[in-house]
């Protein structure tokens, strides 16, 4: 039997460096960005933000829009929030990031959050795993 220890303690996902570009550098040395995990909580917040509903109360998805805003919720280094990262690129987190990056960075940046996230891993094979130990 098992206990509730394993549901109050769960082991922490730590914050992750991720290198998407060598275009970043300073002093010879790439600076890698740093992302976190997004909690199902703030998932749900921007999935909310994101579905729009019309005046029939059909419901509408904009997947781009949600990426975007989960990738930029996630990083935490560079700051996005950043005045002067903001007058450069853009204001607004997710406007930030767009200009920062060339598409392929933003691809794996976007990846990288996601997979941290627990959104690239199937369900089904991680219990056929279990399984079979």
């Amino acid at each position: 039997m098992s206990s509730l220890k394993a549901f109050l303690n769960p082991v922490q996902v730590e914050n992750k460096e991720v290198v998407v570009s060598s275009r970043f550098m300073e002093d010879g040395k790439v600076i890698p960005f740093t992302i976190r995990p997004i909690t199902q909580k703030e998932n749900e917040q921007l999935i909310k933000r994101y579905t729009k509903k019309d005046k029939k109360g059909n419901e509408t998805f904009n997947r781009t829009e949600y990426v975007q805003a989960l990738t930029a919720s996630a990083v935490v280094f560079p700051n996005l929030h950043d005045a002067k990262l903001q007058e450069k690129y853009g204001l607004g987190e997710t406007e930030t990031l767009k200009n920062m990056l060339l598409v392929g960075e933003y691809a794996t940046l976007a990846q990288e959050v996601q997979s941290l996230s627990g959104l690239d891993t199937n369900i089904n094979e991680d219990i056929e795993e279990a399984k079979n130990e």
